[in-house]
């Protein structure tokens, strides 16, 4: 799991699925280096994306080092923020609904928007979809902070209102081996260039 290289707005803006919002001359970048860091790792039989912009200028660099096109995958896409959708963080943080979102997570619906329980069932049941379409090879999704937290989250058992302890860093790569006997965390958050180490011992 990838998460989409940086934009004009990381850190200050909550862009949720607004449209137009594309990569920063920096996220290009740390889109460029993700998919050569991948591409030099092992054979990689898909690369899926959500459908916003900056998943899928992430998702580029990384399919062409590896010979392939983009998906689309629906599933993939960010959680719907609902009327936060544009506002800015430092708005946010003042709200008293925001100590539920990163206390008590699984309690809270955005207004007019999703739920965190929906978004990661959602997103848990995307990758379980594409799991079971490419058994026993390694695909890529490229997709948001919040859903990969929630995924990984997901795959090491760990409550859904412990998930934002969880760091995913622009274009940072989270690896999860799903097994017969159920998902092993193989990394989380590396930013680093060297995959390779990235197997079950």
């Amino acid at each position: 799991m990838v998460r989409h290289g940086q934009t004009p707005t990381t850190g200050d803006v909550l862009p949720g699925r607004a449209a137009g919002l594309h990569l920063a001359d920096k996220g290009r970048e740390q889109a460029a280096r993700v998919g050569a860091r991948i591409g030099a790792l092992v054979e990689v039989a898909a690369v899926y994306a959500s459908p916003m912009e900056r998943t899928q200028e992430t998702a580029s660099p990384i399919a062409k080092a590896c010979g392939l096109r983009v998906r689309t995958h629906k599933g993939l896409v960010e959680a719907d923020f609902g009327a936060w959708t544009g506002r800015k963080l430092s708005e946010l943080r003042s709200l008293p609904e925001w100590r539920t979102v990163q206390r008590n997570p699984s309690a809270f619906r955005f207004p007019r928007g999703e739920s965190f329980p929906e978004m990661q069932a959602r997103m848990v049941g995307a990758i379980g979809e594409l799991v079971a379409r490419h058994p026993g090879e390694t695909i890529v999704v490229v997709s948001h902070a919040d859903t990969i937290k929630a995924a990984v989250a997901s795959a090491l058992g760990t409550p859904l209102d412990l998930f934002q302890r969880i760091v995913v860093s622009p274009c940072s790569v989270s690896a999860v081996l799903y097994a017969v006997d159920g998902p092993v965390v193989l990394a989380v958050n590396s930013t680093g260039d060297d995959l390779s180490a990235l197997v079950p011992s």
